[in-house]
């Protein structure tokens, strides 16, 4: 394991607090942020505690905030990347004040939050790339069209054992990069309780299946090895030759010398590879949007101070010392607006 990542799990340890010890989210003074968003925000001595959630994508960016914000502000904050639907469904209960996600909410999870009376706002605040990834010793597999993608992760490949077992359906869709070598076919990738894993359906199979096989085969093959640990993914896809996954981007920058990542063809621009420029210009097909969504009812002068601070120049470069691709400024000054108006501020 990287020694990035293994400083940020660190860090996510020693933020996680017993809430119940606390008495609530509101319990010291009034915190204020700087001009634009908070950019040097202070607390005038309270404490309290921020409970944030979800994505596991989204957690090292959140920490990173967190740890400077609290150093600042004597505040304690949670930070947990259960995945992002786990995240929904806490946030949706009142569980939590702040939901990292890597995907939009969904319809049926804004219904529940709605019925539990939940009021929210959604805020962009990273760009992502969802990184195709095989070991470096596969040297037969450079690039993958998303019918190749279908073909060996779709609903249709269950069962398929080797990367050539896939060869007959490749052909049937029109697969540009088939046939495939006959060699074992080692799929580590996130579970359904991840955005990673409904962004790559969307993104992926979604059309595929629904024309193919109906609408109740929106999702992958259920036959290979999920996992909700994003070194779990890396450390298994480089340990075989021939594997296939994916995981977030700033995941594959940080393990680039341990794993190759695929150039991805959508069936309109080739091969792309996914870089910073690729993913912040949209070129590379499994580009994402990364959100926080926070809770406006209930709103604790803790969770507005730390939202501020995390809006602020300061808090958003975390999002590239965490790997990630920053916003463009004009997406940065809608997500400000966007707070701005949901806060009254």
């Amino acid at each position: 394991m990287n020694a990035r990542v293994l400083r940020l799990l660190a860090l996510v340890a020693a933020l996680v607090m017993v809430l119940a010890a606390c008495g609530g989210a509101d319990a010291g003074g009034d915190t204020t942020g700087g001009e634009d968003g908070g950019e040097d925000a202070t607390n005038d001595g309270g404490s309290g505690t921020i409970t944030v959630s979800g994505s596991s994508t989204v957690e090292p960016i959140s920490a990173l905030v967190a740890q400077a914000h609290d150093e600042a502000n004597g505040t304690a904050t949670t930070v947990e990347g259960p995945g992002t639907g786990d995240g929904f469904a806490r946030f949706c209960a009142g569980e939590t004040d702040i939901s990292d996600a890597s995907r939009p909410i969904a319809d049926d999870e804004i219904a529940i939050c709605e019925e539990a009376g939940i009021e929210f706002v959604e805020l962009e605040i990273a760009i992502d790339g969802m990184a195709v990834l095989t070991s470096p010793a596969n040297e037969e597999i450079s690039c993958l069209a998303y019918t190749d993608l279908y073909a060996l992760l779709g609903p249709e490949s269950e069962g398929f054992q080797n990367w050539s077992d896939a060869n007959d359906l490749a052909s049937e869709l029109g697969a540009p990069n088939a046939p495939y070598p006959d060699v074992p076919l080692v799929i580590t990738a996130p579970g359904e309780e991840s955005g990673t894993y409904d962004s790559f359906v969307e993104l992926v199979i979604e059309g595929l299946a629904e024309e193919r096989v109906g609408e109740d085969s929106i999702f992958t093959r259920a036959d290979y090895s999920p996992e909700a640990n994003d070194n779990v993914i890396i450390n298994n896809l480089s340990g075989n030759d021939t594997s296939l996954g994916w995981v977030g981007y700033a995941f594959y920058v940080e393990n680039s010398d341990a794993v190759k990542a695929i150039e991805v063809d959508d069936g309109e621009s080739g091969c792309v590879a996914p870089t910073e420029e690729t993913i912040a210009d949209s070129t590379y097909p499994l580009s994402r949007s990364l959100y926080i969504y926070v809770k406006t009812s209930d709103l604790s002068s803790q969770t507005q101070a730390f939202v501020d601070y995390y809006l602020s120049d300061e808090g958003l470069a975390f999002v590239e010392e965490a790997g990630y691709v920053s916003l463009p400024d004009e997406r940065i000054e809608a997500t400000r607006s966007a707070w701005t108006e949901a806060t009254g501020a």
